[in-house]
């Protein structure tokens, strides 16, 4: 890999983290406890659209450990691992259907995965009761997935330039 290329992954990587730690620190706006927007999101769906897979995986998956570690809540990464991992297979897969005019609709599709694979892992450690939190996770994971993509379409849209 270049050094531009590098420096580029790097940067994305660096601001969702500074996004996913700025979120936390924000009042949640969904009465649902866990649920939140997702802001960082909108770095992975832009590095969908405009990286190799094999580079939006490392954004992801760095951001996923850093942002464990520098939250303090390492319980966490099981559930962001489960839930981004996913999300971002389905958004690559999505990505080949879809012109970019419709990516909110990927991000949207990205969001469902996410509850999915975060419900999955809830199952696994505290029982198939957290299937009940599923339809509140995917009601709020559509809206959410729909506002973030439509942040990325409008920085997708601008054009702008790698280093």
């Amino acid at each position: 890999m270049k050094a531009r290329k590098l420096t580029e992954l790097a940067m994305l990587t660096s601001l969702a983290l500074i996004i996913f730690i700025v979120e936390l620190q924000l009042p949640n706006p969904f009465p649902i406890p866990g649920v939140k927007l997702g802001l960082a999101n909108i770095i992975t769906v832009y590095a969908v659209y405009r990286y190799r897979a094999r580079e939006a995986f490392l954004i992801v998956l760095i951001r996923i450990l850093l942002g464990s570690f520098f939250s303090g809540n390492m319980m966490a990464l099981m559930y962001s691992m489960a839930g981004g991992m996913l999300c971002l297979l389905g958004m690559l897969l999505l990505k080949h259907l879809l012109p970019e005019k419709y990516i909110w609709i990927c991000s949207v599709l990205g969001a469902v995965f996410h509850n999915i694979g975060q419900t999955a892992v809830a199952c696994l450690i505290a029982g198939w009761g957290m299937l009940l939190y599923l339809p509140f996770l995917l009601v709020s994971g559509c809206l959410a997935g729909a506002f973030t993509g439509g942040c990325a379409q409008l920085v997708i849209r601008r054009k702008i330039k790698p280093l």
